[in-house]
């Protein structure tokens, strides 16, 4: 593996514990550790990507995931279900946490490359599969400074399972004691808009709350020459694809960054016949945390005043996603100092505000935290993809460049007192 750019020896900030005397600077050991690991890992990343497991199903990869730090001397421990894992590190009763996601996309691997997906309609298009490997890269890298004695704390690591379901994973490793004694968590996103070699940072809103909704309305149907003699089912419809996300618009703060959007319409077969059932199926994404409390009373009540008018009877299901996540801001200048000491300060930027859901959100109801974004596109390459794309794929480089901004961040965050 090419390894990272690496900082300076002068780069290291107070907020990093020095090494013991006569022991080699930590940029040095990240790069003989990733000289002598890097391959391993990369190969470790394939074989994930082309053995992907869907949400709730990835009993292998978390296996794989305890195998591996066995045989570094760690003690995993699995969630109840199998799919899913924790594991500690060092020693102390205050912990910080990092967490990846295990699941991946029911989309079929269009790529030609040799760790192409051996599981038909399902693929790693979002990731997950860096994200793990970073993961295990942070806790077999921090296991060897624990034997070192240059661990100064206790660091969690939380492999979870369904990131893209709904319900998602997360409230059930939460359920399970993954956020016991935690101070701070951390976690990152790939993100192929960014070269590998540059991390997104940000505090405050990070990704947008995700919630779907659904909305079927139903009356006596009938001819469209007599549209006064029964409920016109698709204006009816048509009012609430257009009106209510108008009306939410006026109802809520601008500032809180409601975008509600219509994803589906189904509605009758016959051009001269007037559907006696129709529906539509949609989103609600909101970036304020208090405005999404309020979204489903809102919305619902919305529907129903414009459906009132049409005569038709209108059933509204809204269905509670993932909540926003906002980045504490200590956490993120934690992690923005400890990626600028790993990589250099000119490979930090400002990471733009994403209206995707993340379920990294529950621990940020519970603990303070920060996820950054890390870049996975090839530097000069003019081949962009995209996440949740059939084709997706990373610079595999990126993987370096995770380890090292999150060996940084453990030590960073162990070190402050802010949490």
């Amino acid at each position: 593996m090419t390894s990272a750019a690496t900082a300076s020896e002068g780069a290291q900030t107070a907020t990093f514990p020095g090494p013991p005397p006569g022991a080699e600077p930590l940029p040095g050991q990240l790069d003989r550790w990733l000289g002598a690991r890097g391959a391993e890992l990369v190969a470790i990343r394939r074989h994930i990507h082309s053995h992907p497991e869907p949400s709730y199903s990835e009993f292998e990869t978390a296996a794989l995931i305890a195998r591996e730090l066995a045989v570094a001397g760690l003690t995993p421990q699995l969630l109840p279900k199998g799919n899913g894992l924790i594991c500690d590190i060092g020693e102390g009763d205050r912990v910080i946490a990092f967490r990846a996601d295990l699941d991946a996309l029911p989309l079929q691997d269009t790529k030609d490359v040799p760790y192409r997906s051996t599981v038909a309609k399902v693929a790693h298009a979002c990731g997950h599969d860096v994200h793990t490997t970073v993961l295990l890269g942070l806790g077999l890298a921090l296991a060897q400074l624990n034997d070192l004695g240059e661990l100064p704390g206790r660091v969690r690591l939380i492999f979870q399972p369904a990131e893209e379901a709904v319900p998602s994973g997360a409230p059930g490793v939460i359920a399970a004691g993954a956020l016991k004694d935690v101070a701070a968590i951390y976690a990152l996103h790939c993100y192929p808009q960014l070269p590998a070699g540059l991390v997104g940072v940000r505090s405050g809103p990070f990704t947008a709350a995700a919630d779907t909704i659904r909305v079927r309305l139903t009356g006596p149907g009938g001819h469209t020459a007599r549209p006064h003699l029964t409920a016109d089912l698709v204006h009816a419809l048509g009012r609430v694809i257009v009106d209510v996300p108008a009306l939410l618009d006026r109802r809520v703060d601008p500032r809180a960054g409601v975008s509600m959007v219509w994803g589906a319409v189904h509605a009758g077969k016959a051009f001269n016949a007037i559907p006696g059932e129709g529906e539509a199926l949609g989103t609600v994404r909101i970036l304020n945390r208090e405005a999404w409390r309020e979204a489903p009373e809102l919305v619902t009540r919305l529907i129903r005043d414009v459906v009132a008018a049409t005569g038709a009877e209108a059933e509204v299901t809204y269905t509670r996603g993932v909540p926003p996540v906002i980045n504490d801001r200590m956490a993120a200048a934690v992690i923005a100092g400890a990626a600028g000491a790993a990589l250099g300060a000119d490979r930090v930027v400002e990471a733009e505000i994403s209206m995707g859901g993340e379920d990294f959100a529950f621990y940020l109801e519970h603990v303070p935290g920060a996820m950054i974004r890390l870049g996975t596109g090839t530097p000069g390459s003019e081949v962009r993809y995209d996440l949740h794309q059939a084709n997706f794929d990373v610079d595999e480089r990126c993987i370096g460049y995770g380890v090292r901004v999150m060996v940084h961040t453990a030590l960073a965050a162990l070190a402050t007192g802010a949490f």
